[in-house]
């Protein structure tokens, strides 16, 4: 026994009243397969499409390989022309995945490409929208996002496996103290419960999207993402309207984004290994109080 995953909702459309009470709400994820029906970016967003808007542009590339405590979180581990990355991608297996990658920049009019769905939740970051590429190796980490957004996560091209978590599990989860990922020493798809103890039970989902699906993760929910095909996903952001979550992605942006990033800087290794050990105490703590309860 380890984690109990359980399936997301799936519809082929929904109503923005039926979605606000029972998903945006509740925090609850939600797969919309015909979100997409009416985006030009469905049929028109091919390989050849983008190799010929963006093909000769540099991009950063990163890897599965656990974070240098040296350098910032997802740094780079290579560079390379945009269009070959493209065609290793689907040519072959590979770790390398493009991260956070703004498109849009070098090509504005894909923005015509989607339409945002402003009949869901209002307050989208309009100015930011971020596409991830990766190949058919590639991991995500387990991690929340920093700004504590609303994401409707849609993919393109292949297919990705997704692991959720709701965020009151982040104990048990070993997550890294000033951060918002976990550990990095497990396995999220099979992890080693007797080196890991605090994961047995934790309560989560698991999916699998397809071409032209949308994933709603609602605010702070911890994702872990490998890719079984190369292939790339679109992540549209709203805010949470709560006052208090928008205080939380303040303190978080200021003291996790930022003197967090200081102090990993100048301590380096020390720093990490501390962070780790403190990790495994909370989340050994968490299990022995049975929290959450």
């Amino acid at each position: 026994m380890s984690f109990k995953l359980k399936p997301v909702d799936t519809v082929e459309q929904i109503s923005p009243a039926e979605f606000k009470k029972n998903y945006l709400q509740a925090g609850k994820p939600l797969i919309i397969k015909g979100l997409t029906k009416s985006w030009p970016a469905r049929e028109k967003w091919t390989t050849e499409y983008l190799k010929s808007i963006a093909g000769d542009v540099t991009v950063n590339l990163m890897d599965n390989s656990k974070a240098d405590p040296s350098k910032p979180i997802n740094a780079s581990v290579a560079t390379m022309k945009f269009g070959d990355y493209l065609d290793l991608i689907k040519s072959k297996p590979t770790e390398l995945r493009i991260f956070l990658f703004n498109l849009f920049k070098h090509a504005p009019s894909m923005v015509d490409d989607v339409v945002i769905p402003k009949d869901l939740t209002g307050g989208f970051i309009e100015s930011m929208p971020t596409m991830f590429f990766g190949g058919s190796k590639s991991v995500t980490f387990l991690h929340y996002d920093i700004d504590l957004a609303h994401i409707f996560h849609t993919h393109f091209g292949g297919r990705k496996h997704v692991i959720l978590f709701e965020n009151k599990w982040k104990e048990r989860l070993y997550c890294i103290p000033n951060a918002t990922y976990a550990l990095e020493d497990y396995d999220v798809s099979n992890p080693d419960i007797s080196k890991f103890p605090a994961l047995e039970g934790v309560e989560g989902y698991e999916l699998f999207l397809e071409h032209g699906d949308t994933l709603f993760m609602p605010s702070g929910m911890w994702h872990w993402m490998r890719y079984v095909d190369g292939s790339f996903s679109l992540s549209l952001r709203a805010w949470d309207k709560s006052i208090k979550r928008k205080a939380q992605s303040v303190a978080n942006l200021v003291v996790k984004g930022g003197i967090d990033s200081v102090i990993k800087m100048i301590f380096k290794a020390p720093y990490a290994r501390w962070r780790e050990k403190l990790a495994i105490k909370r989340a050994e703590r968490a299990l022995a109080r049975n929290l959450p309860r």
